[in-house]
């Protein structure tokens, strides 16, 4: 968790570095996200080489002693692009300020695209012409930080992915609709668990659906080129290059023809798809319904025409789209608006007999703002051609609406651990009990381990760390650097309360740390001896909960312990005349306190996790006791197709699911609030900085 809160500061930093590019060229928001994406494509793909290179040369084979050379296809079979001498990252990066980076990007742009036939006039070339050659020098060095060389896992690929949703926010492109939020993708994708054959996306802007897909087949150890074939629609050409340089950055490969899907069908994929996923413009009403009237693809009929001959909402048009490509056996999952699942007239026709058909498999209702330029709520539908007999007449209806997680105050999101949990009913519905046990009983190991990493553990470099134990020193650390000044008060003064009250909650906040990590032990071998059943993993919930609130409890000691000390500075300092003292000496004073802060945050950070995992666990042994599917209000339902029919045909999950019982206050969660709170506080600030130096720019332009 930590390394992940660091490299979300380093995202913030590199966004930061490359927006300067608006202000030192010529281009507008809408030109320079390309050349920005350009070198974030070279630095990633140069991630990827350089971590590819270190596993394929200790096992290439040699002749005389010297080992043959790195190929092409050596980067292609561990889903990597081989890098020319002159493409790679670090060359562009230490080129002198006399040098021609314009010219140098350039080139190492096309060596790559000729050794690879599907980027061939994909990369940005001539847009570098407009930047000045010290401005590029500086984002080429910024986007090349030592930090990101220490930590582990696809790094550039989130940053990729960052980038991305970052000019969506702006609408730099296409209204920002080439992109599909990462954890609406990762939800969908893992819930299609695409695994082999043709996968379609009649929409793919930046092709976010292939790249998690193929990330699903890695996570088996195999080769996603090996197993999936990728198909792609998209209208706009700028929105091709973007998304095939997506795919190649990943090490993937994919046939992203030009069309406009309403009236095209290059691929010929009818009935032939084994998954198709999308994320289609909502609500489109200026579809000719003259030319799409006798299409195979609807085989349900129009959804309606208005009086100016144009389809009335294009929604149905793509839902039919996205059913009949799929093959006997195929799986569609897919983005739509949410006022497509409860549409009357002619859409409710069409939406009754895909129903009729009995391949709708799963709803899912997302919340507002889970989109950067749309604020509508919408859903996932998810289509299977192959639903078992016995579960034909039946749609899981799934409201995650009040599930998510605030990014900024105005977009939110889905945790990795709010996504599994969402994901585990899925499985459940699926029959697939095994698989949610394993998430449990994989939550309640992280709730051990992450006590256990309270007591000692390792940060980024793999030094080895005690976040608790460190705290408690540092406090008495403090302590002895204020000794000299303390004993010169005497027993009694303006200080002794603050004083007593210090050592009182010192001392009671090291008895509790002591017992934090006997208790800890003992959780441990209370998962040692637990089995894997649903009963005993059940009772393990029970039996870790107070280790969980112990951690809770001893944030909040934490944090007295250190208020109390900063508080005990001030008394000296205000009502003791402790500056005019030699005893007292303020930069070694300060040093401690900052000092203690810092290990007090660091042990803070780590105390959360344990009953933040504790939690996820306890919300899925809470809403599903035995480990089998059931109705919980507010959340999921399992409805049939006749109490669909008396709802006119409505496949909105919130419409079965109920409403959640009002928690009692004491579930009320301080920490998510706090955390949400300060989520606002630094968008308000960061937008008054913005607004202030829009107005000052503004002023100058007026000569004021």
């Amino acid at each position: 968790m930590a390394q992940l809160e660091h490299i979300e500061a380093i995202e913030k930093r590199l966004w930061g570095a490359a927006d300067t590019l608006r202000a030192n060229s010529s281009y507008a928001s809408n030109e320079y996200f390309l050349p920005v994406m350009g070198l974030i494509f070279l630095r990633h793909a140069y991630s990827r080489f350089l971590m590819v290179k270190e596993k394929i040369e200790p096992t290439l084979p040699k002749r005389g002693g010297v080992a043959r050379a790195l190929t092409k296809e050596d980067f292609s079979q561990k889903s990597a692009i081989f890098l020319r001498p002159e493409a790679q990252f670090d060359r562009l990066v230490s080129l002198p300020d006399s040098a021609d980076r314009v010219k140098a990007i350039i080139t190492a742009m096309e060596s790559i695209e000729e050794d690879y036939e599907t980027l061939r006039g994909v990369l940005p070339k001539s847009d570098y012409q407009e930047l000045d050659n010290g401005v590029l020098g500086q984002l080429l060095r910024t986007l090349n930080p030592d930090e990101l060389k220490k930590v582990s896992g696809d790094v550039f690929g989130r940053i990729y992915e960052y980038f991305l949703t970052q000019f969506a926010d702006q609408k730099a492109h296409d209204d920002g609709e080439f992109f599909t939020p990462v954890s609406i993708v990762s939800l969908l994708t893992n819930v299609l668990e695409p695994d082999r054959g043709t996968v379609l996306d009649p929409a793919c802007g930046s092709a976010g659906m292939f790249v998690q897909s193929a990330r699903i087949v890695e996570r088996t150890g195999q080769s996603p080129s090996a197993r999936l074939t990728f198909r792609g629609l998209e209208k706009n050409a700028t929105t091709i290059r973007l998304a095939k340089m997506n795919l190649a950055v990943h090490g993937l490969e994919g046939d992203i023809q030009k069309a406009i899907t309403y009236y095209e069908d290059p691929h010929e994929l009818l009935g032939k798809a084994d998954f198709v996923m999308a994320n289609p413009p909502f609500n489109v009403d200026e579809i000719d319904a003259d030319k799409v009237k006798t299409d195979p693809r609807l085989p349900f009929g129009l959804p309606g025409v208005n009086n100016r001959e144009k389809v009335s909402n294009g929604n149905y048009v793509w839902i039919s789209y996205f059913w009949s490509y799929l093959s006997p056996k195929g799986r569609a999952g897919f983005v739509m608006s949410s006022q497509a699942s409860s549409a009357g007239r002619d859409e409710a026709k069409v939406r009754q007999k895909l129903i009729e058909t009995g391949d709708v498999e799963a709803m899912i209702a997302i919340r507002s703002n889970f989109f950067y330029t749309r604020t509508v709520p919408c859903e996932l539908w998810f289509l299977n051609r192959a639903k078992p007999k016995a579960m034909k007449n039946e749609v899981l209806m799934i409201d995650a609406r009040n599930v998510y997680r605030k990014v900024t105050r105005k977009i939110y999101d889905f945790s990795p651990e709010q996504q599994q949990n969402l994901l585990s009913i899925v499985w459940l519905y699926r029959g697939q009990s095994e698989r949610f046990l394993e998430l449990v009983s994989g939550y309640l190991s992280q709730t051990i381990q992450t006590a256990e990493a309270c007591m000692e553990t390792t940060d980024a470099v793999g030094e080895a760390v005690q976040p608790l134990p460190l705290f408690v020193e540092s406090i008495a650390a403090f302590e002895k650097q204020m000794q000299p000044f303390l004993k010169s008060l005497g027993k009694t003064g303006p200080h002794t309360e603050t004083l007593a009250e210090f050592r009182k909650e010192q001392q009671q906040f090291a008895t509790d740390v002591e017992a934090f990590h006997a208790n800890t032990a003992k959780a441990a071998k209370q998962r040692d001896k637990a089995g894997d059943t649903n009963a005993a993993l059940y009772k393990l919930v029970e039996q870790l909960e107070p280790l969980a609130e112990a951690s809770r409890d001893l944030i909040k000691q934490a944090d007295l312990v250190y208020k109390l000390a900063t508080r005990l500075i001030e008394v000296c300092e205000t009502e003791c005349n402790a500056k005019e003292s030699e005893d007292w000496v303020p930069r070694e004073i300060v040093k401690a306190r900052k000092s203690a802060d810092e290990f007090r945050g660091f042990a803070v950070e780590q105390l959360k996790q344990v009953r933040y995992f504790w939690k996820q666990a306890h919300w899925l042994t809470e809403r599903f006791p035995k480990a089998e599917l059931c109705d919980v209000p507010g959340l999921v339902k399992l409805v049939d197709r006749e109490k669909i029919e008396t709802e006119d045909w409505s496949l909105t999950p919130g419409r079965y699911v109920g409403v959640a019982p009002e928690e009692v206050d004491e579930g009320f969660d301080f920490e998510e609030t706090l955390r949400e709170i300060h989520v606002e506080l630094e968008d308000l600030n960061s937008e008054a900085v913005t607004l202030a130096a829009t107005i000052k720019k503004n002023f100058e332009e007026l000569g004021i």
